[in-house]
């Protein structure tokens, strides 16, 4: 193997796709990118030494998006089916995100040894739990902040819709502050809980934060906890890795 030839490792979503080259563990380059197009692929890769590639998608991804790819980067298609250096213990690994298994799997890289509650503060808040082993015991969804607060509007009548923010006092005087005080005091001890239980149950637990709300959280949350918005890239480049 070239020891010069970079990892590519692209993520892509609904509206936003993640484009990252790692060198062996170490991450040079990300860039993120709205509705991911061929050229985007081409801009990012010019001049650079690409060994290996790996493709995710949890959205739609266009047919020309996956042509230019085989026949540019031959790379390995994210699926469950793929050889992980996780245990799985869910019971429907073909229903399982894969945003999901790669921030477990970042998580078995970053936190060597560690019990991990890897929580991904997204469109959807997910809470998945990693053993020391690397054992994947499964986790939940919850929705997340701005989904709470549009379910709360589109589902009444004359409930306005409220854009999510910091909660100076957790009782509202008003409806506005009601709803907001709902949505985000309520998702707090939520994952206050979370943790609390885990704490109890695992002994020295990490508890990673991954997702668009991450920074939100991790000023708001009382706990000992970390922040890496790259789990899910670090995750798929170990999968990437696993699978040559």
């Amino acid at each position: 193997m070239d020891l010069n030839t970079l990892n590519l490792i692209v993520d892509i979503g609904n509206t936003r796709s993640k484009l990252a080259l790692f060198k062996g563990s170490k991450l040079l380059k990300k860039e993120f990118v709205t509705d991911l197009s061929v050229d985007d692929l081409i801009h990012f890769t010019t001049n650079q030494n690409i060994g290996k590639a790996i493709f995710s998608n949890t959205g739609n991804l266009p047919i020309a998006i996956k042509e230019f790819a085989n026949s540019a980067f031959n790379p390995i298609w994210m699926s469950h089916e793929l050889g992980l250096p996780i245990k799985m213990d869910y019971h429907t690994p073909h229903t399982l995100g894969k945003d999901r298994i790669a921030a477990v799997t970042g998580a078995f890289e970053k936190f060597p040894g560690k019990n991990c509650l890897v929580i991904d503060a997204g469109t959807c808040i997910t809470y998945d739990w990693l053993t020391k082993e690397g054992r994947y015991l499964g986790g939940n969804i919850a929705p997340g902040l701005t989904m709470r607060l549009r379910a709360m509007h589109e589902f009444t009548a004359a409930l306005p819709l409220v854009e999510p923010g910091a909660v100076s006092d957790p009782i509202g005087k008003s409806t506005q502050e009601a709803l907001k005080n709902g949505a985000v005091w309520g998702t707090f001890k939520e994952i206050e809980g979370y943790i609390d239980w885990g704490i109890e149950k695992f002994e020295d637990l990490s508890v990673v934060f991954t997702g668009g709300d991450t920074d939100f959280f991790v000023r708001n949350i009382k706990r000992e906890i970390f922040a890496d918005l790259d789990l899910v890239l670090t995750g798929l480049n170990k999968i990437l890795k696993f699978n040559d």
